[in-house]
């Protein structure tokens, strides 16, 4: 069985004398100080990707963690708790961090790949600031924590889910970018099809944004047309349009089976449409990757002085890090059971999921 590097259930050994937050020379900019120069509150905030707060997918599932985070522990939204800001365009995400460090905020979170280079830099010019990113890892920084997860492990499972369910032996993934992180979602959905019907005929392909619902739709309509009944999407706010497509053709015909795959978090609300009185939901099953769990976990991890600064964080199976959402109206119990038994599979080390797709 692969070691995994850090689950939710694994203590991190610490330094002694790591502390919470951003004390230090420069007041107000990096942390406020109390009596004694101790925290009097614990603060944080994330920055989002170009997706927004709203995406009903990755920065949504982050904001609902980092929400759940302070209302467990008596936090407001606002500059004295917990807060966002939005990133309009890749160009505002370096203004964005430095902004979050000059309100004070004592963890700064950069949600998604894209924010690396920002988060580099700034962390650098930020030393007594903390920050952490999730879908990506930075080395030599002991101020920056990496969240990562083992999405090509849940997206297997759905691909199970897929290759069990579809009626024409053709699925489709559509991806936000050809990048290695969403070949991760691929290569899992491509493997998880193939292992259970060797016959189904897996189309990937690439919208090259995180947030053109447009081309999202564009691109189910087309997929559907050609055949393909189940489209798993890894393509955030893009991967919304999919669900406008295939609502659509279900609005048009009742009768016409086509399928959504959801990510991140469960997207079974997207999926809900009605047709001449009648609810139908074109939502199969959701690959959920737990952002928000990781989120409120390293938030906890911080304001009690825990702080795994130079870490990477894994989350996977093992850790319920990913998995097939809860909601599972439209899966037959035999393909839940199948899928139960390849996720022990890969749990145990008998199957090993593949990084990136065949061609």
């Amino acid at each position: 069985m692969k070691k995994r590097k850090i689950g939710i259930a694994l203590s991190l050994v610490l330094a002694a004398g790591t502390l919470l937050g951003a004390c230090g020379t420069s007041g107000k900019e990096e942390g406020t100080s109390g009596k004694n120069g101790k925290k009097e509150k614990f603060t944080a905030a994330l920055v989002t990707d170009v997706g927004g707060v709203d995406d009903k997918s990755f920065n949504q599932s982050a904001w609902e963690g980092l929400k759940e985070f302070g209302n467990d522990n008596g936090l407001k939204k606002g500059t004295e708790g917990y807060d966002y800001i939005q990133s309009k365009s890749d160009a505002d995400y370096k203004t964005n961090l430095n902004t979050a460090v000059r309100k004070g905020f004592d963890l700064t979170y950069g949600i998604g790949y894209k924010l690396k280079p920002a988060i580099e830099e700034i962390a650098g010019q930020r030393k007594n600031s903390h920050f952490a990113i999730v879908d990506d890892v930075i080395k030599g920084k002991n101020n920056v924590v990496s969240i990562t997860f083992k999405e090509h492990e849940g997206s297997f499972l759905v691909g199970v889910v897929a290759g069990l369910t579809t009626k024409t032996n053709k699925v489709g993934f559509i991806g936000g970018t050809d990048s290695d992180l969403i070949n991760k979602f691929a290569a899992g959905f491509q493997a998880g099809v193939k292992a259970v019907n060797p016959k189904a005929d897996v189309k990937i392909d690439f919208a090259g944004a995180f947030d053109k619902a447009d081309k999202g739709q564009s691109m189910a309509s087309a997929m559907y047309k050609s055949g393909i009944d189940i489209i798993y999407h890894a393509a955030g706010g893009t991967g919304n349009g999919v669900f406008t497509e295939a609502k659509n053709i279900k609005q048009e015909d009742s009768n016409k089976n086509v399928w959504v795959i959801g990510v991140d978090r469960d997207q079974v609300e997207e999926g809900k449409v009605t047709v001449k009185g009648k609810e139908y939901n074109v939502t199969l099953t959701s690959m959920i990757k737990r952002v928000d769990l990781a989120v409120k976990d390293l938030s906890q991890k911080a304001m009690d002085g825990n702080f795994p600064g130079g870490k990477q964080i894994e989350y996977g199976l093992n850790e319920d890090g990913v998995g097939i959402a809860p909601s599972k109206d439209n899966v037959p119990e035999d393909v839940l059971k199948a899928v139960d038994e390849w996720k022990q599979k890969i749990i145990n080390g008998e199957v090993e999921v593949p990084l990136k797709p065949t061609k």
